[in-house]
């Protein structure tokens, strides 16, 4: 019965050992912010507030308010990494967890892209 007690002890501290670790993993994830309309502007922002013109490479939330039925929200990136994360007629909040290679990335509006785009690089 002892024995018994222990086993189960063991499987419950390795169980909440790995519950706590992932949580600590998603709760540690920095979160980037960017929009798209109403107007002609498109941004990428830290959570602080802060334009994103370098940052680390890593794991990113990418959180994106798409505002305009007429712009959408893609990143382009090195090797050929492409994601449109707002499509051009949709609008609401669209929410990404992306993996940033080292590299320059390029985010735009799909149907503005000459006039609406921006650069950051990831170290």
């Amino acid at each position: 019965m002892k024995r018994k007690v222990l086993v189960l002890a063991a499987a419950l501290a390795v169980t909440a050992g790995v519950a706590a670790t992932a949580l600590a993993g998603h709760a540690s994830t920095p979160t980037l912010v960017g929009t798209d309309g109403p107007g002609y502007a498109i941004t990428l922002k830290t959570s602080s507030g802060r334009a994103v013109k370098s940052l680390a490479a890593g794991t990113y939330r990418v959180v994106i308010h798409d505002k305009s039925s007429i712009h959408g929200w893609s990143l382009d990136g090195p090797n050929g990494f492409a994601k449109d994360i707002a499509a051009v007629s949709a609008v609401g909040t669209k929410t990404v967890t992306l993996k940033l290679k080292a590299g320059k990335y390029k985010f735009y509006c799909p149907a503005h892209e000459a006039t609406m785009f921006a650069h950051f690089t990831a170290k």
